[in-house]
């Protein structure tokens, strides 16, 4: 299968170890791409809702695809966000050509991009905050499942499928002031006279140009992997954000067996991190 040559990939917020994650689509993505730069922008193996119960043989494979891009030379940056917190204590840890870390920056054809997953300006996941923030993950995973079920049946009886938790969550962000998160974050980067900044968390996709007294940004947002299914995607001296449409990966063959021992065997940095 011929793969896309893309100069650099940013994608956040997939939950893995969550019944939201949609592992299959992003396998599919994954496979198809050949990219330089690999960026996990926060929120990719979940630690809020992580058991050793769940973890489906589709969210290994994400993680193995991961691996299978880094051995044929794409360089992996995975930046932690709020949900993989717990992976901070390794900041800045290296094997081969992955990094972790908690931001990053990039030079691309002399344009100077900052990124970072966001969280760092949402009070709702500090402090007594963080408590409120974790059960409204929960509510929001359960909803999730509703959502599917009841899909299923509009499925069935030929009607659109409808998305009751993509609702909450654009309520959510209104509650949160998204606008103002996109603007802090993109003042900041021009204070620091970047070029680009890009951001994950907040779930919504976006690319606009913020403006102030003092110059301008291009802030960009990755989206999540939960409901709208997008990446960022740099090539040909421009960044796109790239949306899943299932009708244009029905090629790609997707061959997922269980293997439970695997959780130990291949990703056991990860995991025993995030539950410890």
């Amino acid at each position: 299968m011929e793969k896309r040559s893309v100069d650099v990939v940013v994608i956040s917020d997939v939950h893995l170890g969550t019944y939201g994650c949609r592992a299959k689509e992003l396998v599919a993505y994954l496979k198809s791409i050949s990219p330089n730069i690999l960026i996990l922008n926060g929120d990719i193996i979940d630690g809020w809702q992580f058991s050793k119960s769940y973890f489906p043989a589709s969210h290994m494979a994400v993680i193995k695809e991961i691996l299978n891009l880094m051995m044929r030379g794409t360089r992996v940056f995975y930046i932690t966000g709020n949900h993989d917190e717990q992976l901070r204590r390794y900041t800045d840890f290296h094997l081969s050509n992955f990094t972790l870390t908690d931001k990053l920056v990039l030079e691309i054809n002399n344009k100077m991009t900052w990124i970072f997953h966001g969280d760092v300006f949402d009070n709702t996941t500090k402090g007594g905050a963080k408590f409120l923030a974790r059960l409204g993950s929960n509510g929001y995973a359960m909803l999730i499942q509703l959502n599917r079920f009841i899909n299923f049946f509009l499925k069935a009886m030929g009607r659109d499928r409808v998305s009751f938790s993509k609702r909450i969550m654009a309520e959510v962000n209104k509650v949160s002031k998204v606008n103002d998160f996109e603007q802090i974050a993109a003042e900041l980067a021009i204070e620091k006279k970047f070029d680009y900044v890009i951001c994950g968390h907040i779930h919504q996709p976006q690319q606009r140009i913020v403006e102030n007294e003092n110059g301008n940004v291009t802030y960009l947002n990755s989206g999540d992997w939960v409901e709208h299914l997008t990446t960022l995607e740099y090539h040909h001296s421009e960044w796109k954000i790239f949306t899943y449409d299932e009708k244009d990966f029905q090629h790609i063959a997707i061959d997922i067996k269980a293997n439970p021992t695997v959780i130990t065997d291949e990703i056991s940095f990860f995991i025993n991190s995030l539950v410890v």
